[in-house]
């Protein structure tokens, strides 16, 4: 006969500032491939859907920020 023990263990999740924020965005238009790549700051991304509507007529982007995360457990 096995038994199984559970027990809850708290644990916190935060965002690690050495590892950065990366800002993208990705043209969604029917066809359309093109994304500003990973970028450092969000107005360099911002201002690629800018560029990119005033070249192709492209109006609709997904804009994603990807940040790092460290969990630890609570003592």
């Amino acid at each position: 006969m096995s038994r199984v023990v559970l027990r809850y263990v708290p644990h916190t999740i935060r965002h690690v500032r050495d590892g950065g924020v990366t800002f993208e965005a990705f043209c969604v238009a029917s066809g359309c491939d093109e994304t500003s790549g990973p970028q450092d700051e969000q107005e360099t991304a911002q201002d690629w859907c800018l560029r990119h509507t005033g070249r192709t007529g492209h109006d609709l982007f997904r804009r994603v920020a990807t940040d790092h995360a460290r969990v630890t457990r609570d003592e």
